[in-house]
């Protein structure tokens, strides 16, 4: 071995070495200075990278990087998204699991040393044939069926008309979707000083319309009137969402399609059955569903609003089972009830998706 600092390394290959360093650095004769930049930046982050690489590879124990270097590209995957599933699971499936084994006893929540029995299928039983649950369910049908045909059609009507890209349409979709940035609790605190007759300016609008007195127009406290408040509110709240859905709908529909359509010699009005209506239709299901699945589980806002009342007319189901589970401690038969909540909107959710997938395959 030479003492000359070279390692005994041959004089060729140090020349070698030296010739391809200074040609990295320089670049072809003819490259620009902003592009032999660009290159040496490109070599200085690709050089930071394996020196990370590296020292993660020294880091880790020779068995673990052996078992590592083993597994295929689907197992690391899977290896990775392993601990939010499992997160998931602990979250979402075992108190699943845990109410549907309460379904079947008498446990009280206000009695947890009291002795556990099995009733099998008797909290069953006695939801089902409980008139004042099957009231809750009506009540229900009828906010999710109102908030959904209303919020669906108006939602559509915005989202058409903001496509049209008219001057400041821009700024009018951002005023638009204020109301769904909101938190539940605000809107409905913001809603029930707007429905007080005294000095609720609704009251003030409506009196100015039809002529009616402020202090007869209850909104919240009158039976006929207090289901419309709520979803008044809901549909103020959420139609922003739909309209969302519903304009991503809008502009995934391509311009040469509307372009043969007047080659075509076809009207605006058979434009919109034609193409926009059925085009779009896939995205319109798509927001009925989520709207749906979260209207059939309000609770927020009527408990901000009515609290059930007046008497029970705007009591749905959500506030129902809160009832029987808080206030009545029958946590097993609150329990049945949620199970059977949730087969409820799964099962018509199941059936609504495969409506929703042949209605996408047409």
């Amino acid at each position: 071995m030479s003492d000359d600092g070279t390692g005994g390394i041959p004089p060729r290959a140090i020349l070698t070495r030296m010739a391809a360093r200074i040609g990295r650095r320089a670049g072809p004769p003819d490259l620009p200075n902003r592009n032999r930049l660009g290159e040496e930046l490109t070599i200085s982050h690709s050089s930071i990278v394996e020196k990370a690489a590296d020292a993660t590879a020294r880091a880790t124990p020779v068995s673990v990087a052996r078992r590592v270097r083993g597994l295929s590209d689907r197992a690391i995957a899977w290896l990775f998204i392993a601990p939010a599933i499992t997160l998931l699971l602990a979250i979402n499936i075992f108190p699943l699991l845990w109410a549907l084994y309460l379904s079947f006893t008498n446990y009280r929540a206000n009695r947890p040393n009291a002795p556990v029995q099995g009733v099998g299928l008797g909290n069953y039983k006695r939801v089902l044939n409980d008139p004042d649950i099957w009231q809750a369910m009506q009540t229900t049908a009828h906010f999710v069926f109102w908030t959904i045909l209303l919020q669906t059609v108006i939602g559509f009507t915005l989202a058409y008309l903001i496509d049209r890209k008219f001057r400041g349409h821009a700024f009018w979709t951002t005023i638009i979707l204020i109301p769904m940035m909101l938190s539940p609790a605000v809107v409905g605190n913001f809603w029930r000083f707007l429905y007080e007759p005294q000095i609720g300016l609704f009251a003030y609008a409506v009196s100015l319309v039809s002529g009616i007195p402020t202090s007869d127009i209850q909104m919240l406290g009158n039976v006929s009137l207090a289901p419309w408040a709520i979803i008044i509110v809901d549909t103020w709240m959420w139609t922003p969402y739909v309209m969302l859905i519903c304009l991503a709908g809008l502009r995934s529909i391509p311009d040469y399609i509307y372009e043969a359509a007047e080659v075509d010699r076809a009207s605006p009005g058979r434009q919109f059955w034609s193409i926009t209506v059925p085009m779009a239709l896939p995205f319109i299901m798509l927001a009925v569903l989520f709207r749906g699945i979260e209207n059939f589980k309000m609770f927020d806002m009527v408990t901000l609003l009515t609290g059930g009342g007046p008497g029970s007319v705007t009591e749905v189901a959500s506030i129902t089972l809160k009832r029987a589970a808080f206030e009545s401690w029958a946590t097993g038969r609150a329990s049945a009830f949620a199970i059977i909540l949730f087969v409820a909107v799964f099962g018509l959710a199941n059936i609504y998706v495969k409506a929703l997938n042949k209605v996408k395959q047409r």
